[in-house]
């Protein structure tokens, strides 16, 4: 039996909001999104290589302060792009954990933590 990937739902408030985040920040793009009419709250999905998250508007779908851990092979690579995007509600930096990772822990602005995170190596 195979078990496929997972794929969390996150909480957005705000469609202009998670574009500048997911996508003009953190470097992912819109795969396909969904509205059951125009005033209606925007459930999309976003991708960047191997990572796909679905972002949804609608109650009850997520709960805002959600916390993921996205593995990264390089995250010196992660930071210095980060860096140069110069997005104005974060300041990135690598912290090293005493259980062996290199982190960059962001938070969305709807509360969501993202940690990239890569295995230090010995």
């Amino acid at each position: 039996m195979r078990v496929g990937p997972v794929v969390p739902i996150l909480r957005i408030f705000d469609a202009a909001k998670a574009r500048e985040f997911y996508l003009d920040f953190l470097g992912f793009s819109v795969d396909w999104e969904h509205r059951f009419e125009p005033e209606l709250p925007l459930y999309l999905q976003v991708s960047r290589s191997d990572c796909r998250l679905h972002l949804s508007e609608h109650h009850g779908d997520a709960c805002p302060g959600s916390a993921l851990r996205i593995e990264v092979d390089d995250i010196d690579g992660l930071l210095a792009e980060l860096m140069q995007r110069l997005y104005g509600f974060a300041r990135p930096q690598i912290m090293e954990t005493p259980w062996g990772s290199r982190d960059i822990a962001l938070t969305d602005p709807f509360g969501n933590r993202l940690c990239f995170t890569s295995a230090i190596s010995t």
